[in-house]
């Protein structure tokens, strides 16, 4: 029994587009100042920051990862509200 489809990638017109003219990225999730998560507009092919900074492709550990560093940064970010709001009341 041979198959000879193509499994890792279908045929596609926004695929083909991203291919010949590259990927249009836009902000999906602003996770830190300097961390954020991007969507082609055509493909919808997923990317974040890295630890290095570059992009890479949005996998479910980057995704965890992502989730853990939003919910640590706006906890930090509370809590120094929360304590300058302190300080002026004093």
């Amino acid at each position: 029994m041979n198959k000879n489809v193509n499994t890792n990638r279908s045929f596609s017109i926004t695929r083909m587009y991203c291919d010949l003219f590259g990927h249009h990225y836009e902000v999906s999730k602003k996770v830190t100042q300097h961390v954020n998560e991007y969507t082609c507009k055509c493909c919808k092919k997923q990317l974040t920051t890295n630890s290095n900074g570059n992009l890479t492709i949005l996998t479910p550990k980057y995704r965890e990862i992502n989730n853990l560093l939003e919910e640590m940064y706006s906890k930090r970010l509370l809590r120094l509200k929360e304590k300058t709001f302190s300080t002026q009341i004093c």
